[in-house]
This record gives structure tokens, C-alpha cells and sequence, in this order.
């Protein structure tokens, strides 16, 4: 089996701190690039848009959720290909670069189970109080919304201040995701890094308007979220919680409230 040498992983966090993320054109390419956005997607945490269907999803706990219980699996079913997604940017050398920041803690997974089976979910790095969405997927109806449900309300709860999405798509703008100029994304960035709240350039440079500037990227440490947060909300709220604790997200029930207080 060919071995592929992984980016770096400090190389791959100040990366991330200036904005910029990695990408391959495909699946066999040997090779990745460093890709900066001219404008970049956002889901505000106060602005995730839970839609009465999508509550009722949520609360019925359709699909059992974890986190962190099979990193390596989530970033595989993202990179694999389907009938509506032939090709993916996730090559060997994504694949292995996220597996080391994952050992080292700045990586993490939600995961979606139906009938034992992984069915979606996403998996991104943490930098800070900044989560970077690397990837998302769904292999049953609405597996992907769910996770990104139960991502949101664990970064609202650990004290995250940005989500970053990348790209806009319109999956995620029905889900509140908005789009902005790189700048004022780095505005928002550094201001987090920095242990702001990122809230400077909100809306700043929306679609046209705007003139926020980036300024100089924070040095670390940073300040940084807490991922078990939720967990701890959850036994507290969900007494039967407990032993799912583990590995398992909250009851839906305890999701749709954190959320529906910012919906």
C-alpha cells in the first residue's frame, strides 16, 4: 500500500489561521493546493435556521448521534463517491493530514447511525474558539442537517464564536449559512483568534457591501472551546443520558431547546 506523507500539522493550523485550507482537485490526485476563497461561507451560531420539519427530526431521534466515535470512517464516507457526487477533493494525503489533527485534538467528528450503520454526518478542525467545516454528507434523508444540528448547538454551548462553511451552498443558506468577503471572514477570524467574538464585521461585507480589513493574524495559544461542554449539559438536562455519555450526542429533545432559543 502506498504510503502518502501527511501536511504538517502546525504548517496545516497557521494555515487555517490565516484563512487558507487545502484541497485536491479529486479523489486519485497525488496532490493538494492551498485554496482562499474571494468570498467565504459562515453559519452564524445565533442565526442556524431550525425549520419546523426539521425540528420534528431532531426530537424523534431518527438517528443515533456520537461524536468522535469514528473519525476516520466520517472522512472516508465523505471522501467516497455517489451517484450525485462522482469525485470529491478529498484525496490520501486530506485523508491522513485530518487523521493527525484529529489524534492531536483539533479535529473533530459528528456521526449519524441508523440501523448500525454510519449514514452521515461532518467532521472539521478546531482552532481557537473558530471551527473550520471541512466536509458533509448523507447516505439517508436529512443525516447531514441532523449533524450539522447537533454541531451547532455543542459550539454554541462550548463557547465556539465562529463557524466557518467554506463555500456557499444552497443546502446550507436553508440552514442560515451566509456569505462574505474573504476580508471581513478574516476580520471575524482574527478576531476570535484574538478572544473576540468575532462580531465586528457581521454583515459587513454580505453579498456587496462593507470594507472590514484583516489586520494581523493573531499568535497562539488561542483560547479554546470546550467539545464535552454539551455532554455535560446533556447529562444535566437528560438524566438518562448518562450512559450514552461516552461517545453519544444528547437527546434531540435537549438539541432542539438550545436551538430553538437562537432560531
Amino acid at each position: 500500500m502506498k504510503h502518502f506523507e501527511p501536511i504538517d500539522p502546525a504548517l496545516l493550523l497557521s494555515a487555517y489561521a490565516q484563512g487558507i485550507f487545502p484541497m485536491a482537485d479529486g479523489a486519485d490526485d497525488p496532490s493538494v493546493h492551498w485554496v482562499e476563497p474571494r468570498l467565504r461561507a459562515i453559519l452564524p451560531l445565533d442565526g442556524f435556521h431550525l425549520s419546523h420539519s426539521l425540528k420534528k427530526i431532531i426530537v424523534s431521534d431518527r438517528f443515533r448521534v456520537t461524536t468522535d466515535s469514528a473519525f476516520a470512517d466520517m472522512v472516508a464516507l465523505c471522501a467516497a463517491p455517489a451517484d450525485d457526487r462522482p469525485t470529491t477533493w478529498i484525496n490520501p494525503v486530506i485523508k491522513a493530514s485530518y487523521d493527525r489533527l484529529f489524534q492531536l485534538g483539533h479535529a473533530h467528528s459528528v456521526e449519524c447511525w441508523q440501523d448500525g450503520a454510519l449514514v452521515g454526518g461532518l467532521y472539521g478542525v478546531t482552532l481557537g474558539r473558530a471551527f473550520f467545516g471541512e466536509s458533509m454528507v448523507s447516505r439517508a434523508r436529512d443525516a447531514s442537517k441532523v449533524a450539522l444540528a447537533h454541531l451547532v448547538a455543542r459550539l454554541m454551548v462550548g463557547g465556539w464564536k465562529l463557524l466557518d462553511c467554506q463555500f456557499i451552498t444552497p443546502h446550507l443558506a436553508s440552514l442560515g449559512a451566509i456569505e462574505i468577503r474573504q476580508a471581513d471572514y478574516l476580520a471575524r477570524l482574527y478576531s476570535v483568534l484574538a478572544g473576540g467574538d468575532g462580531g465586528a464585521a457581521l454583515g459587513a461585507g454580505a453579498r456587496t457591501g462593507g470594507g472590514a480589513t484583516g489586520g494581523a493574524v493573531p499568535s497562539p495559544p488561542f483560547a479554546a472551546g470546550d467539545w464535552d461542554a454539551l455532554d455535560a449539559f446533556g447529562a444535566a438536562a437528560a438524566p438518562d443520558f448518562g450512559a450514552e455519555r461516552a461517545t453519544g450526542s444528547p437527546p434531540g429533545y435537549v438539541i432542539a431547546q438550545l436551538l430553538t432559543k437562537t432560531s
